[in-house]
C-alpha cells in the first residue's frame, strides 16, 4: 500500500470516528435548508444546541465551543422548579417531580420523512418519554411531538404536556401572532418580545382559530420583513384547546412552548397507556417571513391538506343568496346561473332539512338530517339531476357535531349532549344549540352516519361544507366517568379524529370544507381531513384582503375559499364594484356567495369572463409560490401580492387600492420571485378600462420588474357614469417562447 493510500485510509478512519462520536452525543437533524442539533448523551439530560440554517458536520461537531452548552430540549418539572417546563405530572405516591435522562436514540424512515426519536427515562419512576423529530426534506418543515408512557402499575396524573420546546437566544426578537373574532379573524399583530410570559391560548374545545391562532412567527433580527431576516415559523397541528407560551426571563433569552392547553384538562394516564401529543411544525428561514410561508404552503399541498395536489373547483354557495329560505325552484335557478357563468359546482347551504322541526332558522333541526320535502319536493336526487342537467357538480352543507333542543335527536337522546351533571345545559345559537359529546362512541357513530348516509344514498354529492357554530360553553360529559371529567376537551378532539378517519377511509375523494362560524377551524390539526377552509363569514372584499393576508402566512391559496359577494356587502354594508370584488376573490380558491338574480347583466357577463380567465391562471394561483409584495397593514394605500409557478415562466400579479385620497402618492410595487434572466409579457385580466394599460402587451425582464415594478394608474379609465373610487388590477406575466 502506497503512502497516499495509507493517508486516505487514515483520513477515512478519522472521519468514521468523528461521525460515530457525533452520533453518540450531538445529533444533527436536517432539512434541505435547516438543521437542529440535539445533545443526547446516555444518562444525561436531553439538550437543545442549535436551530437555524443548515450547517456542516464540522460546524456541528464544534457547536458547543462556538455557541455554548445549550438548554434543555424538553424541560421537566420537579428537580428544577423555577423555569417554565414542557412536562409535569403527579406520581401515584404524590411525588410531583420528574427527572428524565437519555436512554436511547433511534431513527427510521416513514412515508417519505425521516424520524429521529430520543427515548428518555425517569431515574426512579417507571415513566418513559420519547421526543420525536420528523423532517420533510424538500419542503423544509420539521415536526416535533412527544409520547408519554406510564410503565408502572398505578395511575399517574399529567398536569403539563407540551408538544415541543424551543429555546431562542436573546436579541431583537419579534413575535407575530394572529387574533380576532367572528367576521374579523386572523388579524396580524407584530411586536418585540419583552420580559415576562406571553401566552396565546384557546379554550373553545370546538373551533380553535376563531379568536386566536396557534401559528406564530418569531423574527430574530427585529421587525419582520417578507424578504430578509432570520425567522422561525411554528404551527401546532391540533383540533382542540391549545396553549402557546413564550417566557422571556432575566437572562434575556426566550423559551417557546406549544401544545395542548392543560387548563382544566389534567389527564389520568393509566398503567401501560401512552399519551401522544400533537405535532408542532417548525420551519426556518434566513430570508424573511415569505420563505416561511412558501415552505408551509408546499408542505401543506404535498403532505397535509386533503387532496392537496388536485385543482379546486369554482363554486356558488347558496348562503348569502337565500340564507335559510332554501327551496327547489331557487336552487335550480342558482345552478343555472352559476353554470351559465362558467362555474363548476353548486353548494346548497343551511336550511334544507328537518321534518318535525324544520330548519327555517338557527334554532331548530340540527341532528335531524332528513330532507324537508316541503322545500325540496324531489329531494336531493332532484337537485343532483338539476346539477347534471346544467353540467355542474352538487354539494351540501351539514353541521353534524351539533344538535338543537328543538330536534328529534335531542328528544330521544338528551344524554348525548355535553353538559355537567346536576345542571341545565348552556345553549348557543338561537338559544337552542348544543354540542354533541364526541367522547361517546355512540355519538361518534351518529356523526359518522350523517355523512355516510348522505354519501351512500346520494353518491354523486361532490362536496360537503362541514360547519361547527358553537363552542363548548359548559364543562361536563355525560359519558365520561366522574374521575375523568377533566378529559372532556381531549376526548372530544380524539372522538372527532376517529370520525374523520372513518369518513376519509371510505370517501377519500369527496371535497370537504372546514367551516366553523367562519374561520374557526383554519388549523393544521384539521386539514388532513379537509380540502379547503372557509376564511371568514365576512365576505367584504376590502376586509378580505386583511383576513386572507393573515391566513396566507401559513396556509396555501389552494384551500383558501374566497368568494365574490353582494354589494352592499351583507356584513359591512360597503358598496364595492364587481371588478374589485372579483379581483380579490381570484387571489384564492375562487367562488361566489351571492344571489345571481340580483346581479346586473353586465355584472354577470363580467363575472363570466373573470371565471374563464381564472381557469387559465388556476394552476399558478393554487400551486404556485406566493410572494407578498406590499402589506395592507403598512397603510400605504395599496396591497399587492403575486404567485409564480415552479418553472418561473408564468406569474399572476395582484394590486388593490385600499384607500382613496386626493393627490395621494401611492408607492410603485416591486415584483418578486421571477427569473431575472427571463422576459415576461404583460396582459391585464378582468380589464374594464376603455383603453389598455400603457404596458399591455409589452415585454420586460424579470430583473427589471423586480427592481422597478410597473406604474399602476390610481383609477380606472371608464365612462364617466361608471367611475368609482375603487381600483384593482390583475396582471398575467408569461415568458416569451
Amino acid at each position: 500500500m502506497n503512502c497516499r493510500s495509507i493517508t486516505l485510509l487514515f483520513a477515512a478512519i478519522v472521519s468514521m470516528i468523528t461521525v460515530t462520536d457525533l452520533a453518540a452525543r450531538n445529533v444533527k437533524i436536517d432539512t434541505d435548508n435547516s438543521s437542529i442539533i440535539i445533545n443526547a448523551e446516555n444518562g444525561k439530560k436531553l439538550s437543545h444546541l442549535y436551530y437555524g440554517s443548515k450547517i456542516s458536520e464540522t460546524d456541528a461537531a464544534n457547536i458547543t465551543q462556538a455557541l455554548g452548552k445549550g438548554n434543555l430540549a424538553y424541560p421537566d418539572y420537579g428537580m428544577i422548579t423555577l423555569p417554565e417546563t414542557a412536562i409535569a405530572m403527579i406520581q401515584p405516591d404524590g411525588n410531583m417531580t420528574l427527572d428524565l435522562v437519555v436512554d436511547n436514540v433511534s431513527s427510521r424512515k416513514e412515508n417519505g420523512a425521516n424520524i429521529t426519536t430520543f427515548t428518555l427515562k425517569d431515574t426512579y419512576y417507571p415513566i418513559i418519554v420519547t421526543v420525536n423529530y420528523r423532517t420533510w426534506q424538500g419542503e423544509n418543515v420539521m415536526e416535533t411531538w412527544t409520547e408519554i408512557k406510564n410503565n408502572g402499575k398505578k395511575n399517574v396524573t399529567l398536569t403539563r404536556f407540551a408538544s415541543g420546546h424551543l429555546p431562542i437566544r436573546g436579541g431583537d426578537v419579534w413575535l407575530t401572532h394572529f387574533y380576532g373574532n367572528a367576521k374579523n379573524e386572523a388579524r396580524m399583530e407584530s411586536s418585540p418580545l419583552e420580559h415576562g410570559l406571553k401566552v396565546i391560548k384557546n379554550r373553545s374545545g370546538v373551533r380553535n382559530s376563531r379568536y386566536a391562532h396557534s401559528e406564530v412567527l418569531l423574527s430574530l433580527d427585529g421587525k419582520p420583513a417578507e424578504d430578509k431576516g432570520r425567522v422561525i415559523g411554528a404551527a401546532l397541528e391540533y383540533n382542540g384547546n391549545y396553549k402557546v407560551k413564550i417566557d422571556t426571563d432575566q437572562s434575556n433569552n426566550h423559551y417557546f412552548f406549544s401544545g395542548i392547553n392543560e387548563e382544566d384538562s389534567q389527564y389520568i394516564l393509566t398503567p401501560g397507556e401512552t399519551f401522544i401529543t400533537p405535532p408542532l411544525a417548525l420551519a426556518w428561514s434566513s430570508n424573511g417571513t415569505g420563505e416561511i410561508s412558501r415552505n408551509f404552503h408546499k408542505w401543506a399541498r404535498k403532505h397535509k391538506l386533503a387532496n392537496g395536489e388536485r385543482e379546486r373547483k369554482i363554486l356558488l354557495n347558496s348562503w348569502e343568496g337565500v340564507y335559510f329560505k332554501v327551496n327547489e325552484k331557487e336552487m335550480a335557478n342558482m345552478m343555472k346561473n352559476i353554470a351559465d357563468m362558467g362555474g363548476e359546482l353548486f353548494v346548497m347551504d343551511d336550511g334544507w332539512f328537518g321534518t318535525k322541526y324544520p330548519r327555517n332558522n338557527g334554532s331548530a333541526g340540527l341532528g335531524d338530517w332528513v330532507v324537508d320535502t316541503k322545500k325540496l319536493p324531489n329531494g336531493i336526487n332532484g337537485l343532483i339531476k338539476e346539477a347534471k342537467k346544467n353540467g355542474i357538480d352538487f354539494g351540501i352543507w351539514i353541521e353534524p357535531e351539533m344538535t338543537n333542543t328543538k330536534s328529534e335527536l335531542y328528544e330521544k337522546h338528551p344524554e348525548y349532549i355535553i353538559k355537567p351533571a346536576n345542571r341545565e345545559p348552556v345553549t348557543g345559537r338561537g338559544n337552542t344549540q348544543l354540542v354533541l359529546d364526541l367522547a361517546n362512541p355512540k355519538v361518534q357513530d351518529i356523526v359518522y352516519t350523517v355523512v355516510d348516509t348522505l354519501l351512500t344514498k346520494y353518491p354523486e354529492i361532490d362536496y360537503i361544507k362541514w360547519d361547527a357554530n358553537m363552542d363548548i360553553l359548559n364543562h361536563g360529559s355525560q359519558y365520561l366517568t366522574k374521575d375523568n371529567q377533566s378529559h372532556l376537551y381531549i376526548e372530544y378532539e380524539k372522538g372527532l379524529r376517529k370520525v374523520l378517519d372513518r369518513i376519509r377511509s371510505k370517501y377519500p375523494d369527496v371535497t370537504i370544507q372546514a367551516c366553523s362560524a367562519g374561520g374557526g377551524r383554519v388549523n393544521y390539526g384539521f386539514l388532513p381531513w379537509f380540502d379547503e377552509y372557509w376564511v371568514s363569514d365576512n365576505t367584504d372584499a376590502l376586509q378580505r384582503i386583511y383576513l386572507q393576508w393573515g391566513i396566507s402566512q401559513f396556509f396555501p391559496a389552494i384551500g383558501m375559499s374566497s368568494h365574490i359577494s353582494a354589494s352592499p356587502n351583507h356584513q359591512t354594508h360597503r358598496i364595492i364594484p364587481i371588478k374589485y370584488r372579483t379581483d380579490v376573490a381570484m387571489s384564492g380558491r375562487l367562488g361566489m356567495e351571492i344571489q345571481p338574480d340580483n346581479m346586473t347583466d353586465k355584472e354577470k357577463e363580467q363575472t363570466k369572463k373573470a371565471i374563464d380567465e381564472y381557469k387559465s391562471i388556476r394552476p399558478i394561483v393554487q400551486f404556485g409560490d406566493l410572494y407578498r409584495l406590499l402589506s395592507p397593514y403598512d397603510d400605504k394605500g395599496v396591497a399587492s401580492l403575486m404567485y409564480v409557478n415552479d418553472s418561473k415562466d408564468k406569474a399572476v400579479f395582484y394590486w388593490w387600492k385600499t384607500r382613496t385620497f386626493a393627490n395621494d402618492m401611492l408607492p410603485r410595487v416591486l415584483m418578486a420571485g421571477l427569473d431575472p434572466d427571463k422576459n415576461y409579457t404583460i396582459r391585464e385580466l378582468n380589464r374594464i378600462d376603455i383603453k389598455p394599460l400603457s404596458f399591455e402587451g409589452k415585454t420586460y425582464s424579470g430583473k427589471f420588474l423586480m427592481e422597478n415594478g410597473l406604474e399602476i394608474p390610481q383609477n380606472h379609465k371608464v365612462a364617466k357614469q361608471n367611475e368609482t373610487d375603487w381600483s384593482s388590477r390583475v396582471l398575467l406575466l408569461e415568458v416569451n417562447n
